[in-house]
């Protein structure tokens, strides 16, 4: 068990036979991920990296039963690759491309009110159930097979949790990379429930960074639903100044809310255990799983 992908999910590559779509799509089958196929318009009825390739998604669909599928479509054009996804009856979507217009994923949003498809992204580095599959462009030995979740807004954080996881003797059972714009799919409230309702997650790696309300959405959901199992939260941009825009466009520090010192307080106070450094991760974790 697992949360939004495993072993028997079907996934499609969208932007298959691109420079990048193809490097991940071929990590992705090396790992052992069931990929089925791919979509680049005008391509159809060809194959690449052994897999047939379709016009559409919808040709793709009905072709392979694919349930789940990855974007690499340059940003121009991948408001409309996640929409056609959905259109087409994918359950999840996982938008890897950066530089989306916030105005296109305002309409993605709106569009997907409704729909049975999860979108989680973009801008972020996917998802992995550690040792069945790997939708996403994270580097797949460092995800050992193991019973904590993490979530986290950071790429190279979700690797680097996920390292001193292991570090610790733990393993991870799925990794999400939510993404850093203003506007995603998935939230961290919401990735961090479907850990909180997944049997075999025993714990949880909840990793957030400046600007924005979603840590502390979750955290007093957390709080009010009782605290069922442990978390671990971690923080980024504590040296941020002010008002400035650090890495991801969705951290920008709009109120007295959004800095890291504040979320860190907040998260504290709803039972989440806070370190102040990325290196304790893993070291908290092992310590909380015991108590």
């Amino acid at each position: 068990m697992s949360i939004l992908v495993n072993k028997n999910s079907k996934i499609l590559v969208q932007g298959f036979t691109g420079t990048e779509g193809t490097f991940h799509a071929s990590q992705m089958i090396e790992y052992g991920t069931n990929v089925v196929g791919g979509v680049t318009p005008g391509k159809g009825g060809s194959k690449h990296l052994e897999k047939p390739v379709f016009n559409t998604v919808s040709e793709g669909v009905k072709a392979t039963g694919a349930d789940v599928s990855i974007i690499f479509v340059p940003p121009a054009f991948a408001a409309d690759a996640v929409m056609e996804a959905a259109e087409a009856g994918i359950g999840l979507v996982v938008c890897i491309t950066e530089g989306i217009p916030v105005q296109d994923m305002v309409k993605v949003k709106n569009y997907l009110q409704g729909k049975n498809t999860r979108l989680v992204g973009p801008n972020c580095p996917g998802v992995i159930t550690a040792g069945e599959c790997k939708v996403g462009i994270m580097p797949g030995f460092v995800f050992i097979p193991g019973r904590i979740g993490i979530v986290s807004k950071s790429g190279t954080l979700t690797y680097e949790a996920a390292d001193q996881v292991a570090k610790a003797g733990l393993g991870i059972s799925t990794a999400v990379g939510i993404g850093g714009d203003p506007i995603i799919g998935t939230t961290t409230k919401e990735a961090v429930e479907l850990f909180m309702n997944d049997p075999n997650t025993d714990a949880i790696v909840m990793i957030g960074e400046i600007g924005g309300g979603m840590e502390a959405e979750a955290a007093r959901w957390i709080k009010e639903t009782g605290n069922k199992k442990p978390v671990v939260g971690f923080i980024a941009g504590q040296t941020a100044p002010p008002g400035r825009r650090m890495g991801h466009a969705g951290a920008i520090v709009g109120g007295a809310d959004d800095t890291a010192a504040a979320k860190m307080k907040i998260m504290s106070e709803c039972g989440i255990h806070v370190v102040s450094s990325p290196a304790d991760i893993g070291k908290k974790m092992a310590e909380v799983i015991k108590k």
